[in-house]
Order: structure tokens, then sequence, then C-alpha cells
């Protein structure tokens, strides 16, 4: 022991690789006890205290013999050369000066172990917030952190759905992530950024982390509110009673039917998952379904059969989850009609401004080249609209035309960025099937088993209409008490 204590402190290389150790340990010590108090400090801090620290930890336990293999070997060309060996220096702690030096030294290395880890922490404490996930690659990552700010996930953390607990889907990430940085760093990205996310981690492992499509909710009622295209822009309201569903307690029926673990759904589509080529279901019993498209359903080819003039399908199977529907839980980009009418529902939009719905959304269907452009011209059209048909209106309210001019191009700057080539529509919303074909992909009384049985696009099979686009549905004054 005491020779291997002179060949380690004899050479520079040793003594870092001791030193490497030495920090490595303490600081996994450190975050190992912030996690035995309760702190959990996010999926970093577990990456960073048993696979970082251990990594380092194993370098600098690999320096040590490193450096005492080539101390030895300098200590034998020495000797060959007749040149005294080098002696073990004294340290003698007798001598105040020296016990001084050595309290010191151990006082610092002690402060510095306190400030790494404090440093340490806190860095992992800023990779893992949402501002570093959603600012520090502006460019790319401004429509999806304006998007996430407006959304229903808003106070979630974007690494809680994007990475989830554990470490290997972690490093899975960051693995992913390192071509990410290349791109960003030579500008080499796509414009628009393609969707769906490849090799997403599976909902079921994040999504119900918090939500339980296994719990009983029953039917909700919905109320739709929009807004005619008139002077008056006159409310309308639509009735929806869905069939939400569930599997607690009761044999599952309804939306969520889809994700019962009993049913299994899987299929293929093309790379956007848009369109749906073959879908097959395995019943709790074993028995399993396939449904083809209309041509191959009717020739009983299946999709990997290549049948004359089908469309080209993904390979691999994918099995159904929540973002197959919920593909835009949290990054939405809406429509400019819907937009309008929640900003008037809202009040954010002045709804007694004559013509305000059909002036401001052909003002948003507009092209514009920025942000910046878009709020002037916007301004601009509405100022001149009033000015020009209601002349009275806008000499004495130009306050409130300038105001909803000002909400319109909230608006359009929430969800089109002309920088990133994203656009009204450019990223489909599956939930419902009003502006996009989301349900009707796979429920459009097409896609049909070889025996002909078709995957049912009756509306009672999700939701109730109760009321369409009525001014004073009879059925809220009904619920009304």
């Amino acid at each position: 022991m005491r020779t291997f204590f002179i060949a380690l402190t004899r050479n520079a290389i040793s003594l870092v690789g001791a030193a490497i150790t030495t920090a490595a340990a303490l600081l996994i010590l450190t975050l190992f006890a912030i996690g035995l108090v309760g702190h959990e400090g996010g999926p970093y801090i577990g990456i960073l205290a048993y696979l970082i620290l251990p990594a380092i930890f194993l370098v600098g336990l690999a320096l040590i013999p490193v450096g005492i293999v080539r101390e030895r070997r300098r200590e034998r060309a020495a000797e060959a050369r007749g040149e005294p060996a080098p002696t073990f220096p004294v340290v003698d702690l007798n001598r105040k000066p020296t016990r001084k030096a050595v309290l010191v030294f151990l006082a610092m290395s002690g402060v510095n172990l306190v400030i790494l880890a404090t440093a340490t922490y806190k860095g992992v404490e800023v990779m893992d917030s949402t501002e570093f996930c959603g600012q520090a690659c502006h460019t790319v990552m401004d429509p999806e952190f304006t998007t996430y700010q407006s959304s229903p996930h808003a106070r979630v953390k974007c690494v809680e759905c994007h990475i989830g607990p554990g470490a290997n889907w972690f490093v899975k990430s960051k693995l992913s992530g390192a071509w990410q940085v290349v791109a960003v760093a030579f500008d080499l990205y796509p414009r628009p950024i393609p969707t769906p996310v490849e090799n997403l981690r599976p909902a079921r492992e994040t999504c119900e982390q918090c939500h339980w499509p296994t719990k009983f909710v029953g039917d909700r009622l919905k109320v739709l509110t929009h807004y005619a295209e008139d002077e008056q822009n006159t409310e309308l309201k639509s009735v929806l009673l869905l069939r939400v569903g569930g599997i607690q307690g009761r044999k599952s029926h309804g939306i969520h039917w889809h994700v019962d673990p009993a049913n299994r759904i899987r299929y293929r589509a093309d790379a956007t998952r848009e369109t749906i080529h073959e879908v097959e279901l395995t019943l709790p019993d074993g028995t399993v379904k396939r449904w083809l498209p209309p041509q191959r359903a009717a020739n009983g080819q299946a999709a990997e059969q290549g049948a004359a003039g089908a469309p080209e399908v993904e390979p691999e199977w994918r099995e159904m989850d929540c973002v197959d529907c919920h593909n835009r839980p949290t990054h939405v980009y809406k429509l400019p009609d819907r937009s309008i009418d929640e900003a008037i529902a809202e009040g954010r939009l002045d709804r007694f401004l004559p013509y305000i719905r059909r002036e401001g959304l052909r003002a948003l269907e507009e092209s514009y080249a920025s942000h910046d452009e878009a709020r002037q011209a916007i301004a601009e059209r509405i100022t001149a609209f009033y000015r020009e048909n209601y002349p009275e209106l806008a000499s004495s309210d130009g306050p409130r035309i300038a105001e909803a001019a000002g909400v319109l191009g909230d608006i359009y700057c929430r969800n089109v960025f002309p920088t990133m080539n994203i656009g009204w529509g450019t990223y489909p919303n599956h939930i419902g099937h009003t502006s996009f074909d989301g349900c009707f992909r796979c429920h459009n009384d097409e896609h049909a088993t070889a025996d002909g049985e078709t995957i049912s696009q009756d509306c009672s099979t999700c939701h109730s209409l109760l009321a369409m686009e009525e001014e004073q549905p009879e059925i809220l004054g009904q619920l009304q008490p």
C-alpha cells in the first residue's frame, strides 16, 4: 500500500485521475443524498448521478494505473542512466506552516466540491427547464414554444412528455438530439419540421403518467360556439353529447374503447399517418380482424403483397395509442375561423364591430412574409374597411378598431410562422373530423374485411348531435335551471 501511494503521488497523471475519481464519488454521494431527502429534480438528476458521473469516475480510475505504469518506466530509465531514484516528499505536520498549508488545501477542496456540486445541480436544473428547451434554439423552436405557452399543458415541463422518467429514453433522446444540434448550427434543419415525430416514446409511458384511459368518464356535453359572417356576427351554437367512454368497472365503449388494453389495434399508413391503408384489430378472445382499402379488400390482397396501383405503405406496423388521435396535445396550431370564434367568445375580439368575423377571417387568410408585416397589413386592412364602410364608427371608435386589429395580429402570430414555412393547416389536428380527416382516416365506410365488414362511419358511435348551429338551442334552455 505504501509503495502504491508513493507511486500514485509521484506523477501528475495518477494525481489527476485520483482527483477526478474523488470528485466524481463525492458528487454521486451528494446527488444520492439529495434524492434521499425527497428532491427528485427531474429526469436529468438520475442520469447525471448514475450514468455520467460513474463514467467520469471510471475514467479517473483508469488514469491512476496509466500514470503509475508510466512513472515506473521513467524510474527504470533513470536507473539505467545511473540517475538517483526520486524520493517520496516529506510532509512534516509538526511544522506549523506545513499544517496550515494542509488545512488550507483541505478547506479549499471542500469549498470547491460544494461549489461544483451546486453548479452541477443548477446546470441540470437549467437543462431541465422549459425555457432551455423552448428558447435555446429560438428560430427552430419558436413555433413550438409559442403554441406550448397557450396550450392545456402550458404548466407541464417539456421533458415530462418528450423524455419521461428513467435513463433509457434520456439516452435515446440525446443521441437523436446530437444530429439536431449539428443541423441547427449549420442551418440544415427542414422548414417546417416534419411530423409525426419518429421514434416518439409510447404514450403509455408518458401521457398515462397523468391521464388514465381506463378511468370511466361517461358522456360529456360539449357546446361549440360559432359566429356567422353577417353584420351582427350572429352567435350560433352546436351541442354534442360526446361518448368519451372508458372501461373501469364495465365493458369498454365510446371513444376510449380504442385504448382499452384488451383491444389491440395496429395499422399501416403513409409516412404522415394521414392516409391509413391497413387496420388490424385483435379482440380479447384472440379473434383477429383486418381491414384493407377498397381495391385490395375486393381482391383479398394484403398491403405487403403490393397490389397494382396501391399507394406506397410504410412497412412497419404501428400500435395505436393516445397520440394517434391526440396528435397535437400541446403544440396546437389552430385554424383562422376557429381562432376568431374563440377570440369573440372569450371577449378578446369585439363582437359588436360589424362584420369583424368576416373581415378578420379574410385578413388572416392573406399571405405575409413575416409577423411584423402581418400585424401592419392586418391593421391597415381592418382600419380601411371601417373607414370606407362605417366612417362614423371609424371616427368615434378608432381605439376599438385598433384593438381588434391587434387581436387578429396576435392570432396570426400564434399560429403562422413564415420563417419556418408554417401556414394555416400545415400541422393537421386529428381530434374530430370537421377541419381535417381525423377520425375519418379509418372510420370512412371504405376500409373493409375480406367478408365486406367496414369500419363504421355512424355518427352515433362517438356522439349525439343535439343542436347544429342554432341561435338559441332548445336543449340548452332545458338544461338550465
